[in-house]
C-alpha cells in the first residue's frame, strides 16, 4: 500500500511539472519590438497600461460612428476605419479589436499581412475577390474567393491576403482580428516605400526586374501622392 501511494505521489508531480511547463509561455507581443532598457525612467508595457477599476465607465467600452462610410478617394479606392485599443480603451488585454472596410468599384485592400492577428471577414454590402497566400513551406498557394452580401472569410494569422472590389456599385465589408494591436504591413508600401529605401540592387534581384524600374516604384512609393 505504502508503495503505490509513493507511486500516486510521483505520479501527481510528475502531472504538476508537465502542467507547469505547458503552461508556461511569452505573452503575443502588441507592437512591433519592446527593447530592454535598465533605465526605470524608459517605462514601456507590452500593450498599455491598466486604469485604476474604480475610475472604469462605461464610456471605455463605447465608441460610435461605424455607420459613416470612409473616405474612398484614394490611390487605392478603399478605406480601413479601425475600432482597436486606440478608440475603445477597454479593449486592452482582451486581445480583439474590429474594423469597417469601404471601397469604391474597383477599389482594393492592397495585399498586406497582420502580424499579431487573424481576421475574420463578413461581407455586408457588394461583391469582393478575396485570398490570402501561405507560407513558404505550403508552396505559396493562393486562397481565394468571390464573396456576397452575407458571406464570410478567413485570413490565417501572418497571410499575405487582400480584398477588391469586382462590383459595380461600392461594397463594406466588417472584420474581427484576434488582436487589440493587431498591425498591418502593406507589401508595396514596406518594400518600395521603407524609410530609408531599400538599396535598388537588393529588390531588382529579388524581384527580376530592371533596376530603373525598381527605382520608379521606390520614387512612387515613397512619395506622398
Amino acid at each position: 500500500m505504502e508503495g503505490f501511494l509513493r507511486f500516486l505521489v510521483a505520479k501527481a508531480i510528475m502531472l504538476a511539472l508537465a502542467s507547469s511547463f505547458i503552461s508556461c509561455y511569452d505573452p503575443s507581443p502588441l507592437q512591433d519590438f519592446c527593447v530592454a532598457v535598465d533605465d526605470a525612467n524608459g517605462v514601456f508595457v507590452n500593450g498599455k497600461f491598466c486604469k485604476d477599476p474604480n475610475y472604469v465607465k462605461a464610456e471605455d467600452f463605447f465608441t460610435s460612428g461605424l455607420n459613416i462610410p470612409g473616405n474612398t478617394i484614394n490611390r487605392v479606392g478603399s478605406n480601413v476605419t479601425n475600432v482597436n485599443v486606440d478608440k475603445i480603451p477597454g479593449l486592452n488585454t482582451l486581445g480583439v479589436s474590429l474594423v469597417r472596410i469601404d471601397f469604391a468599384p474597383g477599389g482594393q485592400n492592397p495585399p498586406h499581412t497582420h502580424p499579431r492577428a487573424t481576421e475574420i471577414l463578413v461581407l455586408v454590402e457588394g461583391t469582393l475577390l478575396v485570398g490570402f497566400v501561405s507560407s513558404n513551406q505550403d508552396n505559396n498557394r493562393l486562397f481565394s474567393k468571390v464573396l456576397y452580401p452575407g458571406d464570410v472569410f478567413v485570413f490565417p494569422i501572418g497571410m499575405i491576403h487582400f480584398q477588391v472590389n469586382i462590383g459595380r456599385t461600392y461594397a463594406v465589408a466588417f472584420a474581427g482580428l484576434g488582436s487589440q494591436n493587431p498591425g498591418t504591413i502593406t507589401i508595396a508600401d514596406a518594400v518600395f516605400g521603407s524609410k530609408p529605401l531599400i538599396m535598388p540592387e537588393i529588390l531588382a534581384k529579388a524581384f527580376q526586374l530592371d533596376v530603373n524600374v525598381v527605382k520608379f516604384l521606390e520614387a512612387r512609393f515613397s512619395s506622398k501622392y
